[in-house]
């Protein structure tokens, strides 16, 4: 039976995920990708965007980024993830950040309160939009997913929503040795004691700290 999970999700030291001003220029905000600096070396993030097989690291912070990725069935993504646009869809041109083929492979489902009908892209990815609620994107995920695991992909939000829900079973977090000092934080207000989860692993890559928390 597949679990709830958040994996390889990149958080500063002073617990923020992604810089303040995100836009079309700054997806991640100001000075978010050094929060994410220790998954653009490795090999599996050239593998997935297809910068070729030679590049990256393949230490430590590569085999958890590899790890993400196993038995993942489906994905959910907030709005933020899937593009810079807010409100209506316009003329529904913008397909993502990813290009015409994403990393997914697989379906994702996108939170939204506006709907728009399904992007079939190259490589078997399919955007569903959703826009009932995170409980029905986990619904249809969880079918989706066949008896995998619904990786929730982020962001910052949408995981702050599933883990206030109680509906997330495992969380993998990396610390980047990095302060932002403003942004989203991940964790704030949020007190995951409560929520019943227990530290369970730490090892120590070459550029993150890599932390499992799993619901007793």
């Amino acid at each position: 039976m597949g679990i709830v999970k958040v994996a390889a999700f990149s958080i500063s030291l002073d617990g923020f995920s992604a810089g303040p001003n995100q836009d079309i220029n700054n997806p991640l905000g100001l000075r978010g990708p050094e929060v994410f600096d220790w998954f653009f070396k490795t090999k599996m993030f050239n593998k997935m965007h297809g910068i070729g097989a030679q590049g990256g690291s393949a230490g430590i912070d590569n085999d958890w980024a590899e790890k993400s990725f196993e038995n993942v069935g489906s994905w959910i993504l907030g709005r933020n993830m899937f593009g810079p646009i807010r409100g209506s869809w316009g003329d529904e041109s913008w397909k993502g950040w990813w290009g015409d083929e994403p990393p997914y492979h697989m379906l994702v489902f996108v939170l939204t309160h506006h709907p728009r009908a399904p992007i079939v892209m190259k490589g078997g990815t399919t955007f569903h939009f959703v826009s009932d609620g995170i409980t029905s994107a986990l619904a249809k995920a969880k079918e989706a997913a066949q008896g995998k695991d619904v990786r929730i992909g982020g962001g910052t939000a949408t995981i702050r929503q599933y883990l206030q829900a109680g509906l997330i079973d495992q969380m993998h977090l990396a610390y980047s040795p990095v302060y932002l000092g403003k942004g989203e934080n991940l964790l704030s207000g949020i007190d995951l004691s409560s929520l019943g989860f227990k530290l369970v692993e730490r090892v120590y890559g070459e550029n993150a700290m890599h932390v499992i928390l799993r619901k007793a």
